[in-house]
């Protein structure tokens, strides 16, 4: 077995242990949010819809690392590392503007035509990317990511997650920034079958099967995946912006974390036609 193929299996078990760690964490979090919310009562009512988006924080589709030991090796203290968008070519700093965090109880009704051809600009502080989504295949996927868009859910949220080696994909979509967050509904996989994941994939996130939510990746170099990820549209403009971005690298270097580009969508809107 050559090293590239090997390098890239390794990656991929990587990427699936990450995900049922992610999967656990969720489950737990989902009894002690239970718990909390028991105890509780009184404050919930009286905190109203603050305390109920906080309590759903970790309620997500996350597939964020945690840092693996042994990333910082020194004994002195030092600054923790930091995005650096200037380093990164087309990037710029983000505004202060921040994430509406709206949350749902439940997928909205769906709405889309199947019959159409939806597309997206995704306005990020490296520049546009263009989308375009494909309800027929996906209709719940695109019917909701195209109502998110239209609360405007999406906007100044950060692409969180970056990968470089074995899988190369950009995340996006956790108001939260944190890999956790997502919209306070999940909802079911779609055009599963036979899925690939070549450069312009557009994707679903999630921590499991029927766990959508929010959370989605740009793929920017083809990817080997298993078939457990929802695409629901193409990459039409700014693959070139990923590929800055990519380039730029991820915080404190390694090959999966925070872009070191920093990059935020300042809007996305997604429309038919």
């Amino acid at each position: 077995m050559d090293s590239e193929k090997r390098r890239r299996e390794l990656a991929r078990a990587k990427y699936e242990r990450q995900q049922q760690r992610r999967a656990e964490a969720q489950r737990r979090a989902r009894r002690r949010n239970t718990v909390v919310g028991a105890s509780l009562a009184v404050v919930l009512l009286a905190g109203g819809a603050a305390w109920a988006g906080a309590s759903l924080a970790g309620d997500g589709d996350a597939k964020k690392d945690a840092p693996a030991a042994g990333d910082a090796v020194s004994t002195a203290p030092s600054a923790a590392p930091s995005a650096d968008p200037a380093s990164v070519k087309g990037c710029r700093v983000p505004s202060s503007a921040k994430p509406n965090g709206k949350q749902w109880k439940a997928e909205p009704a769906l709405t889309v035509d199947t019959e159409a051809t939806y597309r997206a600009v995704l306005d990020t502080t490296c520049g546009k990317v263009t989308l375009e989504l494909n309800p027929a295949a996906a209709p719940h996927t695109v019917n909701s990511f195209v109502f998110l868009a239209g609360q405007h859910y999406f906007d100044h949220v950060p692409c969180h997650r970056l990968t470089t080696q074995g899988i190369y994909v950009l995340q996006c979509g956790d108001p939260t920034g944190q890999g956790s967050g997502g919209p306070g509904y999940q909802f079911k996989d779609e055009n599963l079958k036979g899925a690939t994941y070549k450069a312009g994939t557009v994707a679903m996130a999630n921590a499991g099967p029927g766990t959508n939510g929010s959370q989605f990746f740009l793929v920017y170099k083809d990817t080997e995946l298993p078939p457990n990820y929802t695409p629901f549209g193409r990459i039409t403009g700014g693959l070139d912006v990923l590929q800055n971005i990519a380039a730029g690298g991820v915080v404190g270097g390694g090959a999966d974390g925070a872009p070191k580009a920093g990059v935020v969508m300042d809007s996305v809107t997604a429309a038919k036609g």
